[in-house]
């Protein structure tokens, strides 16, 4: 089969389309087709490298992605060969505390796919039985493809962590990323109004498309100040942060008193400051997200079936495109997922 690898990592170049042996599936595993492969920055990160983090190189990348069972293992009962299926992107044990009450992502062996396994920039993967969802009949492949990570991420900080209210105030940074443009459309289904950030008036308009209520330019306009400005300068309840370093200042400042941050990367830089005093001060809590449990994306699934929760693609490549779309993703002008297709 041919898939994406990297062998050391770098820059777009360090990308290889190859032809590798089709794996197998064992016992409780199912191969899949990959009809299409969503794009996430941590596909970036991985091919970059994280100081601190040794990977299985070679190492195919992708996390998400929908297709076709194409053979099972011993052992597996719920799906069979046919079935069109999205992926889960994390793996667990399944046995210890933390899988069992449905936290999956706290498992001391939890693995992403395309990080710390072989993942979907493949004509083929392998995968646990427990990672296979049924792909809903209104989505496309690439649309099916492009859910999983980021809504379930998303969801995890929104509902799960923050608790979003009907009525608060919700200011999404980085509105025009995947992980933002589902952010926006969870806060609206929990009727919250959502104050949208992002660096093009274009971005923003789109964002107000999915259901935001106000739009920030960071470039041309002061975020705090307008933000103080919408609340009548109480701040907001839930800040949703994903940039780090560049906005995180801006982020504790934005809050109302009792507010809660959430976050789950740091793509401008991990190390910012932080006034102490001001946390406590005005008794702000900060959650750290890291993806979500399985249970989660079942909980979510019914929303996007229904169409109240939808992926938003941006462009699709083919997968000897790889060192494009990387390029792509990394210049920012996207605006929700990008897809790469067999």
């Amino acid at each position: 089969m041919r898939a994406v690898r990297v062998h050391a990592h770098g820059g777009p170049e360090v990308l290889r389309l190859e032809e590798v042996p089709t794996p197998e599936p064992g016992p409780g595993e199912v191969r899949v087709r990959v009809r299409a492969a969503a794009m996430n920055h941590l596909d970036l990160w991985v091919r970059r490298g994280l100081p601190g983090l040794r990977l299985p190189l070679p190492l195919v990348l992708g996390s998400d992605g929908a297709g076709v069972v194409d053979a099972v293992g011993p052992g597996v009962r719920s799906v069979r060969v046919g079935d069109e299926v999205a992926l889960s992107p994390g793996t667990s044990c399944g046995r210890c505390a933390a899988c069992l009450r449905g936290q999956d992502n706290l498992c001391r062996d939890y693995a992403i796919l395309g990080e710390h396994r072989d993942g979907t920039d493949a004509e083929f993967v392998v995968v646990p039985e427990a990672n296979l969802l049924p792909k809903p009949a209104r989505l496309s492949f690439e649309e099916a493809a492009a859910f999983p990570l980021v809504f379930l991420t998303a969801w995890n900080m929104l509902v799960t962590r923050a608790r979003v209210r009907p009525g608060e105030d919700v200011l999404v940074w980085g509105a025009g990323s995947g992980v933002g443009t589902a952010a926006i459309q969870i806060a609206k289904a929990h009727h919250a109004r959502v104050i949208a950030v992002a660096g093009d008036d274009g971005k923003l308009a789109r964002a107000r498309e999915l259901g935001a209520d106000e739009g920030i330019n960071h470039r041309t306009q002061d975020v705090l100040e307008e933000v103080r400005r919408l609340t009548n300068r109480r701040g907001v309840d839930v800040v949703f942060e994903h940039v780090g370093q560049a906005t995180w200042d801006v982020s504790l400042k934005a809050l109302a008193r009792g507010g809660r941050l959430v976050t789950c990367g740091a793509t401008s830089g991990p190390v910012a400051e932080t006034d102490i005093r001001y946390v406590f001060g005005r008794a702000l809590t900060i959650h750290g997200t890291w993806m979500g449990g399985k249970a989660e994306l079942y909980e979510l699934l019914p929303l996007i079936q229904q169409g109240t929760l939808r992926p938003v693609v941006d462009r699709v490549f083919a997968l000897s495109e790889t060192r494009d779309a990387h390029a792509y993703l990394e210049s920012g002008r996207h605006f929700g997922k990008v897809v790469l297709v067999p």
